[in-house]
């Protein structure tokens, strides 16, 4: 029996009205609110949040930005470089100053210039997170939906629909996917199922990705729905004679979102560097289409003399593949039920 020297003194003076409704808040929080309680807490994969969200706001107002500072990112400016060495010129009214060793970092050029052609270099970056974020995303999604439904088909059904979707995972994690979509990009037509240029180029690439990358998140869903259906909560609609689609779409489902949500999000930096990766070897993006891979492949020339055209896109690749790591671990501790609340 508990007696009052038993008792904190704090407890005994405590309103138990109080008491007992924090208590009914505690454990009533649903999983989300207490996976937001446990991100909060971390101020990595917070930031790691908000420089994604700032990303994903660049993207979609790339236009607009671009429009603030008036240079579109494929507008030529010539006179702003040297015409033999291609480097930007510290003074375009007189080119006896020599190079600019900033490459026209300014007001007007919040990133400088390009080299030989002249172009804004935040105009391209803009315009390259949207390339990237575009491919990333949409290839992401596809490679989702694939491995979900089969994943859960898999590890649900079992037998030989397992044994079949298995072996299909392993054929396709073995396959050499750089040197197919660099073999498969390079010998596209212009023109193909209604689209054609870059948009053809950019269709093919989510394809590639998006398709031959299921099998990582296939892996994982099977996995867990191995576990799930043998939960009580699944045996106990199936004896209430619920039916299969019913136990799959109403009650699996819902407890796969959060595994399929992190992969998702450490899944799309992957899908950026790949990206970039294709465009740096000149099989991905066409130019003068602006894309991070391609802007380094164009670096590599003027390095010595614009060492800023090759730093500033490596920048970009970098933060924005990191921002998705850190916001994708924070995302993981947070719906870990291991984790300390």
């Amino acid at each position: 029996m508990t007696t009052p020297m038993d008792v904190p003194e704090s407890s005994q003076h405590a309103d138990p009205e109080a008491v007992a409704a924090g208590a009914r808040n505690a454990a009533g929080r649903s999983l989300r609110q207490i996976a937001w309680r446990r991100f909060r807490k971390d101020k990595v994969g917070m930031a790691g949040g908000i420089v994604v969200l700032l990303l994903i706001l660049v993207a979609v107002f790339a236009p607009l930005l671009t429009a603030w500072f008036g240079h579109p990112p494929n507008q030529f400016d010539q006179g702003l470089v040297d015409p033999l060495t291609g480097g930007v010129l510290k003074d375009p009214d007189d080119p006896s100053k020599g190079l600019d060793p900033w490459g026209g970092i300014s007001a007007q050029h919040l990133l400088g210039v390009e080299p030989v052609n002249g172009r804004d270099l935040f105009s391209r970056i803009v315009y390259g997170a949207r390339t990237s974020l575009l491919v990333a995303t949409v290839a992401t999604l596809v490679c989702v939906v694939i491995g979900t439904v089969l994943g859960i088909l898999a590890g649900y059904f079992g037998g030989w629909v397992d044994t079949v979707i298995s072996r299909t995972m392993d054929i396709f994690l073995a396959f050499p996917l750089l040197l197919f979509a660099i073999a498969l990009v390079g010998v596209i037509p212009d023109g193909a199922f209604g689209l054609s240029g870059n948009n053809l180029r950019i269709g093919v690439l989510v394809f590639i990705i998006g398709f031959f990358n299921w099998p990582y998140i296939g892996r994982i869903v099977r996995g867990q729905t191995l576990t799930l259906k043998e939960r009580e909560f699944v045996e106990a609609s199936r004896s209430l004679g619920a039916s299969s689609g019913h136990i799959v779409f109403r009650e699996i489902l819902p407890n796969l979102i959060t595994p399929i949500l992190v992969y998702s999000t450490l899944l799309i930096p992957t899908n950026i560097l790949f990206e970039a990766a294709l465009s740096f070897l000149g099989v991905g993006i066409n130019p003068p289409m602006a894309t991070w891979g391609g802007m380094l492949e164009n670096a590599l020339r003027f390095y010595t003399t614009s060492p800023h055209f090759v730093i500033i896109p490596g920048l970009a690749i970098f933060v924005t593949v990191l921002a998705f790591n850190l916001f994708g671990d924070g995302l993981r501790d947070a719906f870990d039920p291991r984790s300390s609340d």
